[in-house]
């Protein structure tokens, strides 16, 4: 891909902070959406809770990347904080597209978070791009996500979905809360370890977006996961081998519904989720095993 002007939301995240260093470090003009006073020409002012942008900043920008919302897994799901994770998704995304759609030479692409959260509890069955949207609070949000990026849409913008899976990182996202458990000799299952985790490594996530960026062909959703997911206990199992570590512990379910509330329905639901359509656009994982992606962490 030619050098370009970038716009990303959320670039103080995980993936956002990645995906930054990556565009830059090839050379990109990269132009962050912050929600203070911009401190140079390379920020963009925004609020997404009162949907809110400066589209001018966005002027000349050939892609816009919204990956801001607040954390599925930071806080109990209290009827306020639910309303904190629906507004930062979808009145941030709203806010976006149509900031895109009212510039006068709207960008090439615009590609938009999602999650695999969309698909619901899918059991055995594999769901891939094609599934129908799951019952939950989070399918109904990944819904309400989508579907906040109509004014780009129907602007001509090409649109993508970024349905991503759990993230295999340190530092930070719900993994990055798995290593110093493991660490520690802490480490097991959750529940009877019998659902499905569809995880990517973040240099895949990573190469995944930049790939959807550069082609000008693909549209729509796309499930940004590791090819074979694997059950929780399975998992488990790869975590302990890499960090040599014991992982005979296990949280049983009524312990973390007791402790999550409504969000341990998600924790414990199955999720076997597969990117038919990424792969069949080329894409080559560079960390498709489960202690590959560990590793690479």
């Amino acid at each position: 891909m030619e050098r370009s002007r970038i716009a990303v939301a959320g670039a103080s995240g995980l993936i956002g902070g990645a995906l930054v260093r990556s565009l830059a470090a090839d050379g990109h003009e990269v132009v962050r959406l912050v929600r203070r006073a911009p401190r140079g020409p390379d920020e963009v002012r925004w609020d997404p809770e009162r949907a809110r942008v400066d589209a001018a900043g966005l002027i000349g920008c050939e892609v816009v990347v919204n990956l801001a919302a607040a954390g599925v897994g930071d806080r109990r799901w209290t009827p306020e904080y639910k309303r904190v994770l629906r507004d930062s998704r979808v009145l941030g995304t709203a806010a976006l597209a149509e900031a895109v759609a009212s510039l006068p030479e709207p960008p090439r692409a615009f590609l938009n978070g999602s999650a695999i959260g969309f698909y619901g509890d899918t059991g055995e069955r594999v769901a891939d791009e094609d599934a129908p949207p799951g019952d939950g609070f989070l399918a109904r949000l990944c819904v309400e996500w989508e579907e906040a990026a109509a004014p780009a849409e129907e602007a001509g913008v090409r649109t993508v979905f970024l349905r991503t899976g759990l993230v295999v990182a340190r530092g930070s996202g719900a993994w990055g809360r798995l290593f110093p458990l493991f660490r520690a000799g802490l480490g097991g299952r959750l529940g009877d370890g019998r659902q499905y985790w569809s995880y990517i490594a973040l240099h895949d996530e990573v190469a995944a977006i930049r790939h959807l960026i550069d082609r000008a062909d693909l549209a729509g959703p796309f499930n940004l996961t590791a090819p074979q997911p694997l059950t929780n206990r399975e998992v488990t199992a790869a975590m302990g081998r890499v960090l040599r570590r014991p992982a005979v512990c296990a949280v049983p379910g009524p312990v973390l519904r007791a402790a999550l509330g409504e969000l341990a329905g998600d924790v414990l639901a199955s999720q076997r989720v597969v990117p038919r359509r990424l792969l069949e656009s080329g894409f080559r994982f560079a960390f498709p095993g489960i202690e590959e992606a560990i590793r690479a962490a």
